[in-house]
């Protein structure tokens, strides 16, 4: 399988799941983005069209004591920091958007890291 026919199949997932995964001000989404070398997650109210909190690995209150982590572990910090964010927002329920990627491995990570933080999904 191609880079370019793996990309198609995920933006498909992505897409489908989009279609049932919707955020609110009562339970915003959680949404995960995976790349090759860094991890992002927002937390978003679609209704209002806003961002709630945010963090990735490349966030300048963690990014020091990333260096002998694997990405696996930055995940998992990642995932405490913006469950910590979203908790001082006030929002302690989320819906989980995967954004199509597989629920294993580094989106699993930040996902225990998140609950971890207090975040219900």
């Amino acid at each position: 399988m191609t880079a370019q026919t793996r990309m198609a199949a995920r933006r498909k997932r992505h897409t489908r799941v989009r279609g049932r995964v919707s955020g609110t001000a009562e339970r915003p989404r959680l949404n995960v983005f995976r790349s090759v070398r860094h991890i992002y997650a927002q937390v978003i109210d679609d209704t209002a069209g806003h961002t709630l909190a945010a963090a990735s690995s490349l966030d300048p209150s963690i990014r020091p004591s990333m260096k002998e982590l694997t990405k696996v572990e930055e995940a998992r910090r990642v995932g405490e920091l913006v469950g910590q964010r979203a908790r001082e927002r006030g929002v302690t329920q989320v819906v989980f958007d995967r954004g199509g990627w597989l629920y294993h491995g580094r989106v699993k990570s930040l996902a225990e890291g998140a609950r971890g933080a207090g975040l219900e999904f």
